[in-house]
């Protein structure tokens, strides 16, 4: 088995002799590169809004006229007493929240913390747009 290797070796060399050392073109990086930027830039999909401008507009539009409407041409029925429901609601809400106090750590937590969520969201928004612009 030994002498079977020792010949498979010898071949080989023999065959690797033989094979001149192969190297790329001058420009074998650049023609890579090109390559690379053509199927990225096939793989880039353009940003599409999931809802359109003119939807936007005839959502807004739609939402105008229906206050118009509603503040123009509505009828008041007072048989509805609805100054009534709201101040039973209202009475039942305080009467429930009166025994909550707060102390003021969490006053001020409840202040700042929303706060400094918005200010990391601004700066994590602007370090993302940084590193991954095109």
């Amino acid at each position: 088995m030994k002498e079977s290797d020792k010949n498979i070796e010898q071949l080989i060399e023999k065959m690797m002799a033989e094979e001149k050392l192969q190297s790329p073109s001058v420009d074998f990086t650049s023609k890579i590169m090109a390559e690379v930027h053509i199927l990225e830039e096939k793989k880039l999909k353009a940003y599409k809004p999931l809802i359109s401008k003119p939807i936007w507009i005839s959502i807004g539009l739609a939402v105008a006229a229906l206050v118009i409407y509603v503040s123009l041409f509505s009828v008041s029925n007072n048989d509805f007493k609805i100054d009534v429901i709201g101040k039973l609601y209202s009475d039942r809400i305080s009467t429930a929240f009166s025994r909550i106090h707060f102390s003021k750590n969490i006053l001020y937590a409840i202040l700042i913390v929303p706060i400094m969520i918005l200010v990391q969201v601004g700066i994590l928004k602007n370090y993302f747009d940084k590193k991954y612009q095109l």
